[in-house]
């Protein structure tokens, strides 16, 4: 049997493409509350109140869509070892274990999984020093959902070949992964393409979710859902529009889960377990809607181009 090929740490950041780099550059810093640390013609880079150089890279694009997803690892020697055993599983490698020549620098590989997302994992990035958790702003990115064609697949491949654990279910139309003792840093919702679903920021604690709502809706941000207490992870939710029509959340208190006592559970869909206090009440067509993004086939044209078709399948 293969073996994982390494021991996640840590979700650290998403990229995300977007047609409308200078608007949602905007949102995210002066509304959403993150800091911009660099930019540039083309992409805009984002840090939270944590030690990350960067939790959200936003690059200009022709249409919305999901960029990579990046996750640490401890060292550069399981970055050398993920390498190998990409090669081993012939998974297409887009970069090989080495430098990476990028803002915030970095040790890493990146390759693509089954559906065409890109995903890197990374090792000595440059940290920040953190900031003043006094402010409602979040801390960094907590989780991504992500829409897929085959729920069964994806969940095997970032079981197997990533290593994450599966905490819960939401019947046969969620599933939620884990990376770290944090409930999930990775969701997966059985839809009719591939797209981004949603990434979700976390705020310190329940004041500061509160007063982060409460701070969008004095700008005239509403939101789309919530807030509410979902039942799988027990975290709270508010889901917010940005310029570019892409799904983002504020969320607080995720469940932690201890490994050797966690057990895995099927949780029925229905707004009662959705939405715990009941304040949210069920998702409406508009939030299904931006929810399900738009079509994204990621890297696998790349993918194509190299001959690799086959085996990124």
């Amino acid at each position: 049997m293969n073996q994982p090929i390494a021991q996640l740490h840590s979700l650290r950041s998403v990229q995300l493409r977007v047609p409308t780099l200078a608007e949602s550059g905007d949102f995210y810093e002066g509304v959403w509350g993150l800091q911009v640390v660099e930019q540039d013609h083309d992409d805009t880079w984002l840090r939270g109140t944590g030690s990350n150089h960067h939790v959200l890279q936003l690059t200009r694009s022709e249409r919305n869509g999901l960029g990579r997803i990046s996750f640490a690892v401890r060292t550069r020697a399981e970055v050398d070892e993920a390498g190998r055993r990409l090669a081993a599983r012939g998974v297409p490698v887009l970069a090989e274990p080495g430098h990476l020549d990028q803002v915030g620098g970095g040790y890493g590989v990146v390759f693509v999984d089954p559906e065409g997302r890109t995903i890197e994992l990374v090792a000595d990035v440059h940290a920040v020093k953190p900031l003043s958790r006094d402010l409602a702003v979040p801390v960094g990115v907590t989780h991504v959902v992500l829409n897929t064609v085959d729920i069964d697949a994806a969940v095997a491949f970032y079981t197997d070949v990533l290593g994450m654990r599966v905490s819960d279910w939401s019947e046969h139309q969620m599933a939620f992964l884990r990376c770290s003792t944090d409930h999930h840093s990775i969701a997966f919702n059985q839809a009719a393409w591939t797209s981004v679903n949603h990434v979700a920021y976390e705020m310190p604690s329940m004041d500061h979710f509160m007063r982060g709502i409460g701070s969008l809706k004095q700008q005239g941000i509403t939101p789309l859902w919530g807030p509410g207490r979902h039942g799988p992870g027990n975290n709270t939710f508010s889901y917010f529009a940005d310029p570019a029509g892409l799904v983002c959340e504020y969320t607080s208190d995720v469940a932690q889960v201890v490994e050797d006592q966690w057990l895995c559970k099927v949780w029925r869909r229905v707004p009662e377990l959705s939405d715990l206090w009941g304040t949210a009440g069920p998702p409406s067509k508009d939030v299904r809607s931006h929810m399900a993004g738009i079509e994204d086939r990621g890297a696998l044209d790349l993918v194509a181009e190299r001959g690799l078709l086959e085996v990124a399948r």
